[in-house]
């Protein structure tokens, strides 16, 4: 993993909108207010400062959107074990960077 950082307004945006589909929020679920990157900065996926991935216990919700080159991507929202946010993960279709980061106005919740 990448160094971290400070959150930035459009991630966290995207995690409320997300928890809010969910009805949950954020004093159920802490935004942390540093990440850290998977990989390519590029690519979106984030890891809310939780080093333990090991603690994965599934996705709480997922959307989609169009980027605006065409190609479908797929956010997933998860948590761990302890019911602490784990990671925001980013799946575009054909692997390219991002071209456009959703907005929660513009994403789908049904993944299919």
């Amino acid at each position: 993993m990448n160094k971290s950082r400070a959150i930035t307004s459009q991630e966290k945006a995207i995690v409320t909108a997300m928890l809010s589909h969910i009805t949950a929020n954020t004093d159920q679920f802490p935004v942390s207010e540093t990440v850290t990157q998977y990989g390519d900065p590029y690519m979106g996926s984030i890891n809310f400062d939780n080093d333990r991935p090991d603690l994965y216990d599934g996705d709480l919700v997922q959307c989609k959107y169009v980027d605006t080159d065409g190609v479908k991507v797929v956010l997933s929202l998860t948590k761990d074990k302890e019911g602490k946010l784990l990671d925001l993960d980013f799946w575009k279709e054909n692997f390219t960077p991002l071209v456009q980061y959703p907005t929660p106005e513009i994403v789908d919740y049904n993944v299919k």
